[in-house]
């Protein structure tokens, strides 16, 4: 190897390790995190999550809350926004188990779930 190509080889090992996929739960939903970022935490902070009162319970009522405030302030977030909002929530705050959910089927000309 030559002089150059030495620290070449050392630059392209150290960039490509810390472009490694992340191995931290919370970085599970980016999407999730970016919307709720966005668009929740001028109202809620961290401690919404944990107050006695909450309305979250388990995974279902969790989902519903995300639903309830993403319309109440009309984002109109599909409802894998919604998903992806409520892993990311469960993910750092919650720790519910994941509701087990029938499958919804896909009507392929409209890609409406059914």
């Amino acid at each position: 190897m030559t002089r150059f190509e030495l620290p070449l080889l050392m630059a392209c090992l150290v960039g490509g390790a810390s472009a490694a996929p992340q191995t931290d739960p919370a970085f599970g939903e980016p999407r999730g995190e970016m919307l709720y970022t966005t668009h929740c935490t001028g109202c809620h902070s961290a401690q919404v999550h944990w107050r006695d009162g909450k309305l979250a319970t388990d995974w279902e009522s969790l989902r519903a809350q995300v639903r309830r405030w993403q319309n109440f302030q009309g984002l109109a977030w599909t409802d894998d926004d919604i998903n992806s909002v409520t892993r990311h929530l469960n993910t750092v705050y919650y720790k519910f188990p994941p509701a087990q959910r029938a499958t919804r089927r896909v009507d392929p000309a409209t890609k409406i779930r059914l």
